[in-house]
């Protein structure tokens, strides 16, 4: 899953961006509004944490812009501001969720958890293919409750599949959730990522899709 970190406090930032890769994310980052607003609106991103007190362009501002131009993804909203008016303003902005300053970072990671999982289709923190299992919680994944051992792109390309079951998911897309935004991507690696799977799934819940991509189902799908 790939993320944008939009925060103008450069700690913090970095904070966060080391905090979502260490829980197998990848994480772009915006220090203003601006890069912030064109990131969020030309990147395919699986949710978005934004900061209302940016320069350039307030967060607010931006979030109404990705709202009204159609952009659906989950924006997790942070703020020192503790009002109730401005979490109303945020969440009638088109916030999915709402976190004051200074937060713990686990909850953070939680409610993160929860927005994709929703914004997907999931009401469970652990999602299954057949005998496979992934605990978004832990990252551990089980094949007939035995764990398996994934590296963190191998873990990345099933996260992603599974949060999108059934859903024929080209090379493509794979590729600009698998990578941040200044890595030199190349689709050709995911077939090694996917053949590695396989093997070490041993079971047959990824198929392929001749001339579209991947498909993750249950092996008598």
């Amino acid at each position: 899953m790939r993320l944008l970190v939009v925060e103008d406090e450069p700690t913090l930032n970095a904070q966060l961006c080391r905090a979502l890769e260490a829980a197998g994310y990848v994480a772009d980052s915006a220090h203003d509004g601006e890069e912030g607003w064109y990131l969020g609106d030309s990147e395919p991103y699986d949710a978005i944490i934004l900061d209302l007190g940016l320069p350039r362009i307030d967060g607010l501002t931006i979030l109404k812009r990705w709202r009204a131009a159609g952009r659906g993804l989950p924006v997790l909203v942070l703020t020192a501001r503790a009002s109730w008016q401005e979490k109303v303003d945020g969440i009638d902005a088109g916030a999915d969720d709402y976190l004051a300053k200074p937060f713990q970072m686990e909850e953070l990671l939680a409610r993160l958890r929860a927005l994709i999982r929703r914004s997907s289709g999931h009401a469970s923190a652990e999602l299954t293919c057949g005998p496979v299992r992934l605990d978004t919680r832990s990252g551990v994944v089980t094949v007939s409750g035995m764990s398996i051992t994934l590296t963190s792109h191998e873990y990345r390309v099933l996260s992603y599949l599974m949060h999108h079951p059934g859903k024929v998911i080209s090379r493509t897309e794979l590729t600009e959730h698998l990578y941040a935004q200044d890595f030199d991507r190349d689709s050709n690696t995911i077939e090694v990522f996917i053949g590695r799977l396989r093997r070490k799934l041993g079971v047959d819940v990824i198929h392929t899709v001749r001339g579209l991509g991947y498909r993750l189902d249950p092996p008598d799908a």
